[in-house]
């Protein structure tokens, strides 16, 4: 059976929910509610849940990890190796400072750009070309990054968010859809 793989990057733990770093969290927990998925279990680390949309022949995985930012490998790795996820069957959501506040977008491979998650994944698998969806948080006015994506969004962005983490979560479902339908040769059913 083919697998699609959609890893949500944050950092666990209550002080860490509403924060820009975890917007592949919000993204991801979306994303599993549209498609009917409603639990979870623990796996290497992380919350896993899956589904087979073409049974038989395609299932998606969705993981978010539950180690701290800077070790999301350590759960990807084993999932993709479980799994026999080919690198460009991942889709990988996470914050992103060089982009706006409400600007998304999709891109394949490249580098990691400070991203502590997505070097740790790099790292780990050891290749960089696996997709991305980068979720704009812009950049801070001040030299404290690391305090910018562990602050909680500003209010005006907070009122946002919920249709901005909407939308997003529909681009990954196109996304899924389009890989579900080159894998199984037919149209695909909405993830």
């Amino acid at each position: 059976m083919q697998t699609l793989l959609i890893v949500g990057l944050g950092n666990p733990g209550a002080r860490y929910v509403r924060t820009r770093h975890n917007a592949g969290f919000m993204v991801l927990e979306q994303l599993a509610r549209k498609s009917g998925i409603d639990s979870a279990r623990t796996r290497w680390q992380a919350r896993v849940a899956e589904h087979e949309v073409e049974p038989g022949r395609v299932r998606v995985v969705y993981l978010t990890p539950q180690t701290f930012m800077n070790l999301s490998g350590d759960s990807v790795k084993p999932a993709m190796r479980e799994y026999r996820v080919a690198v460009d069957h991942m889709l990988v959501v996470h914050d992103e400072i060089e982009l706006p506040f409400s600007e998304m977008r999709f891109k394949l491979g490249g580098g990691h750009k400070g991203h502590n998650g997505l070097r740790d994944i790099i790292d780990k698998i050891g290749s960089r070309e696996f997709h991305r969806l980068r979720f704009g948080v812009g950049r801070p006015d001040h030299d404290d990054v690391a305090g910018h994506l562990l602050s909680p969004f500003r209010p005006e962005e907070e009122s946002a968010l919920p249709g901005l983490v909407e939308q997003a979560a529909d681009m990954a479902a196109r996304w899924t859809t389009e890989r579900v339908e080159q894998l199984s040769g037919q149209p695909g059913k909405p993830a």
